[in-house]
């Protein structure tokens, strides 16, 4: 991809692949967010034409709209009517977005088709591990939701998540197969507002093996979570297990000033 500018314009290597599991134009946003990060475009600088960035990415001129309004509404880009598109000026400084979604939420984001499979849903006593996991005291009735997530009938993991019933009265009346627990949290006025994540690689086992489509022993990276509200409460927790060839977690690091000492 290359970009003008007074200063001149570099040129870097396309990486949008039709077989990755990301849609084309999320990989397009990706794309030229490393090449702001990278300095290759620069704050300021237009980027080319768009009959030639669609050459250029092997995209269609409608991926690549959505994916150049993505990056607007990120504060990544700006539209010049009539003139192309700009890095922003803020670009280089901006911190990408990093906030907590639904599955549903995400799937949305992605342009794909979110479902579930829902393997148990049940309220049962709340152990000791788990009542001190929620802050609740042992015995306390827990709602404890297992479904196979799917995204365009494709199945990506195994959510199995543990929450006080009593913060959703009605919980054990709805239907997760279609509904989202973050909307039923929401519909009781309960928001999340954080989570805390450790992500362990695992092997698969026969269990999670048959409702993944998997073979027993295929990689997976699991992730445990702890939600909480805005005063620090826990909402609840969860382990997701991912398909190791099907998903990927996307961040950021930034590096302070002052790290480190001379030579090293």
């Amino acid at each position: 991809m290359s970009g003008t500018s007074e200063g001149g314009s570099r040129d870097a290597g396309v990486a949008i692949r039709a077989d990755y599991p990301d849609p084309l134009w999320i990989q397009a946003v990706d794309l030229i967010r490393r090449e702001i990060a990278s300095g290759v475009l620069k704050p300021g600088m237009r980027l080319p034409p768009e009959r030639e960035l669609c050459q250029q990415l092997s995209l269609s001129r409608a991926t690549l709209r959505k994916a150049l309004n993505q990056l607007v509404e990120y504060g990544v880009l700006n539209a010049s009517h009539g003139r192309g598109w700009y890095v922003a000026h803020q670009a280089v400084r901006k911190e990408w977005p990093n906030s907590l979604e639904s599955f549903s939420e995400t799937a949305a984001r992605m342009g794909l088709t979110a479902a579930s499979t829902v393997l148990r849903a049940e309220e049962v006593p709340a152990n000791f591990d788990e009542a001190e996991e929620l802050g609740i005291a042992p015995g306390t009735p827990l709602f404890r939701l297992e479904r196979v997530r799917l995204l365009s009938g494709v199945p990506i993991a195994i959510d199995s998540t543990r929450m006080a019933a009593k913060l959703v009265p009605d919980i054990g009346s709805r239907d997760f197969a279609t509904e989202s627990l973050y909307e039923a949290l929401s519909a009781a006025g309960i928001e999340p507002v954080r989570a805390n994540s450790t992500i362990e690689a695992r092997e698969a086992d026969a269990y999670t093996a048959e409702h993944l489509n998997l073979t027993v022993g295929k990689p997976l990276l699991v992730m445990h979570q702890i939600a909480v509200d805005g005063g620090e409460r826990p909402l609840f927790s969860s382990s997701i297990s991912y398909a190791g060839d099907r998903y990927r977690l996307r961040t950021s690091f930034a590096r302070s000033h002052g790290k480190g000492s001379p030579g090293h």
